[in-house]
């Protein structure tokens, strides 16, 4: 099914972070126009806002296109009220000691899942790849690159979490453990949803 300007530009936006609408323009095949046109009914919706940032040196103040809160509420987010609501409420009745229980359940299931999808004699690149696209699969809108260092980096430009997480971080360092656990690599977090950047990323070594 083909996807609406609207649906497209989001997505653009979600993954590759704030752009100009000449660029949005080029990539959807469209004159600057006609993508401003489109980004200023998105606007009128609230789902993108424009913001003036000066470029570096002399150069001109430019207008990049950004998604808003309600524009990300437009990628699910795994019943997020009601996630954060049982979530609280647990901690209430029944004490941190219950969501910790739950949470090493789930990471014990996913680790066990992930490691029958993952060729731990495969090299770092394929099982990074892999991981990658089980992530999308559920949703994170994953993405991998080899840097020239030798390291590689896995970047998630969703989180459908992201409710439960807030809630309880313990979601997040327990995924960072269940990756390095699956790669059997050194995996540092170096951007976080959270901590208010546009995606989470992760820095992967071999150890």
């Amino acid at each position: 099914m083909r996807q609406s300007p609207v649906n497209r530009i989001l997505i653009l936006l979600k993954t590759d972070g704030p752009q100009l609408a000449s660029t949005l323009g080029s990539t959807l095949g469209i004159s600057s126009e006609a993508a401003r046109q489109q980004l200023t009914k998105m606007a009128d919706e609230g789902l993108v806002e424009p913001v003036t940032e000066t470029a570096s040196g002399r150069g001109r103040p430019r207008q990049l296109w950004h998604l808003t809160a309600e524009g990300n509420r437009q990628f699910p987010d795994g019943h997020a009220d009601l996630t954060a609501t049982l979530l609280t409420t647990m901690t209430n009745q029944l004490g941190q000691g219950a969501v910790d229980a739950v949470i090493s359940a789930r990471e014990a299931e996913t680790l066990k899942r992930y490691r029958s999808h993952i060729d731990i004699t495969a090299d770092l690149p394929s099982r990074v790849a892999t991981l990658a696209a089980i992530r999308t699969r559920e949703g994170y809108m994953a993405d991998h690159w080899q840097e020239e260092d030798g390291s590689l980096v896995l970047v998630e430009n969703h989180c459908p979490i992201c409710a439960a997480a807030t809630v309880c971080a313990g979601f997040c360092r327990s995924e960072l453990e269940t990756f390095r656990a699956t790669l059997a690599a050194s995996v540092e977090r170096e951007e976080h949803i959270l901590l208010g950047a546009r995606r989470c990323a992760y820095r992967i070594r071999a150890v």
